[in-house]
């Protein structure tokens, strides 16, 4: 299918509170959102209701849309858009076939998929990948990155992976996951239980000894700017220990993926606490028995927030080798290098324009 005339994508905000519904053409919002109270405890309510919402913004589209693509929070069976358990929407319990009911409905196909391989997807097409690809080619340089870690951070620990623009899924819908991997500290825990919302809290209510009922991270990050009453240092300790597990998961995933890592989520706005932690945590050695020691990552890790940081990332540092019996030579790119960022585009909007990027891709949309 190439149809250059009809690119209209129907996507779905699909949050515990709110569902907002919009659709998108090259990448940009062509309706105004509409946004419809969700129904999370009754699946034949929600499903009525989501079939509203996409009919509203049906109706406002310029032409008929060729495909729904939306994140839902998981679990699920994304590859046949089945919605399984999910803590919030305790309507869905047993599995429902939201994907084949809005195709049915709608008569177009239906995409969903997870918020973290979306939030990736969408950095790697619109946000950090090209941004970084076009700075390094202004400054002259050959190198080009073609794979990304998508972490985001917030009620939990997601992350996504894309190389070479195609989007890690795996085999069952698993791709890509750091959330379950083990806690640094506390191996029988999982890393999400450092790295998430709880987790501040948890971290500033045993720091601080002060009761943290009703507390928010975003009220321990005011106090960790001296903008509200508490312990100061408590407050930053707690994004600390957060930068520090985050790293841990980080540092694992991109001994396999080899690309460069972007943030976002809620908790992305107070990266002046975690990320100097986070990178000082990546940039550790590990040893050997016999006592050789290596850098944890085979690439170097540069902070791509830090200005200098990122003006190093940005150097030709390849060289000219000879080619042995010739008088010719070669490029070398002997450094290795990889960056990790903050998301400019914000997680709700790649998160859309992921859903766009795989509905585009997987209609064979150019």
């Amino acid at each position: 299918m190439n149809d250059k005339t009809n690119r209209v994508i129907m996507t779905l905000d699909a949050g515990g509170t709110n569902f907002v519904f919009s659709a998108m053409e090259d990448g940009r919002e062509i309706v105004r959102p509409k946004t419809i109270p969700a129904v999370s405890d009754n699946s034949q309510a929600c499903l009525k209701l989501i079939a509203e919402g996409f009919s509203i913004v049906k109706k406002e589209c310029p032409y008929e849309p060729v495909a729904i693509s939306f994140a839902f929070p998981g679990p699920a069976d994304y590859e046949h858009g089945i919605i399984g358990d999910l803590p919030n929407f305790p309507g869905f319990r047993g599995g429902v076939a939201l994907g084949p009911y809005l195709e049915n409905r709608f008569k177009i196909p239906a995409f969903i998929n997870n918020d973290g391989n979306l939030f990736a997807l969408g950095e790697a097409a619109f946000g950090l990948l090209p941004e970084i690809n076009a700075e390094l080619e202004a400054a002259g340089s050959e190198k080009r990155y073609k794979n990304l870690l998508g972490i985001t951070l917030g009620t939990g620990f997601g992350a996504g992976v894309v190389t070479n623009g195609t989007l890690l899924t795996g085999d069952n819908g698993c791709g890509g996951d750091v959330w379950l991997m083990r806690h640094p500290s506390e191996p029988e825990l999982i890393v999400e239980e450092g790295v998430s919302i709880r987790a501040v809290t948890r971290s500033y209510g045993l720091l601080s000894g002060e009761d943290t009922t009703g507390l928010t991270p975003k009220d321990i990050f005011e106090i960790a700017k001296g903008q509200r009453p508490g312990n100061v240092e408590a407050a930053k300790e707690s994004f600390a220990s957060l930068g520090r597990h985050a790293a841990h998961g980080i540092v694992h995933a991109l001994d396999i993926v080899d690309g460069i890592v972007v943030i976002g989520g809620g908790l992305s706005g107070a990266s002046e606490f975690f990320m100097p932690a986070l990178i000082q945590e990546a940039r550790r050695s590990v040893w050997t028995r016999s006592g050789a020691s290596f850098p944890c990552l085979q690439s170097k890790l540069f902070d791509l927030t830090d200005k200098d940081d990122k003006a190093d990332f940005l150097k030709d540092e390849s060289k000219a080798v000879n080619i042995p019996g010739t008088d010719m030579t070669a490029r070398y790119d002997f450094v290795k290098k990889t960056g990790i960022a903050i998301s400019r585009l914000g997680a709700s909007r790649a998160i859309s324009l992921g859903a766009y990027a795989f509905a585009m891709k997987a209609l064979g949309i150019n």
